[in-house]
């Protein structure tokens, strides 16, 4: 249980940095060139992979490769809509709502065989 706490914590940062990177521009540069924004997304990425991949070898240890690949989306979602709301300043939908009714699903078919 310990390996997959973990492993969330650093998926968790691991999507701060990628929301930002694929993101952030959008706001803060899009005036610049679409090099420049690419080049500091790729910038702030490798701080991204510099979570993602130790998450991903740690809860490959305890997960499967599809159990790993639904906790990363339901953290993505997590961690997308605040920031869409707070940082984007976009407005709140209900499509936030279906979608994560649609991952709880999700979650649900990948970790039956533990909950059973």
């Amino acid at each position: 249980m310990k390996q997959i706490i973990f492993t969330i914590g650093l998926l968790f940062c691991s999507n701060v940095f990628m929301t930002f990177a694929w993101y952030a521009h959008l706001r803060e540069l899009n005036n610049k060139p679409w090099i420049v924004a690419a080049l500091i997304s790729w910038g702030i990425a490798l701080f991204e992979y510099m979570f993602q991949v130790p998450a991903n070898r740690i809860g490959f240890a305890v997960l499967s490769i599809g159990q790993l690949k639904i906790i990363q989306e339901v953290i993505t979602l997590s961690v997308f809509v605040p920031f869409s709301l707070f940082y984007m300043k976009e407005p709140l939908k209900m499509d936030y709502l279906w979608a994560g009714l649609c991952l709880v699903g999700a979650v649900y078919f990948m970790f039956r065989s533990k909950f059973a």
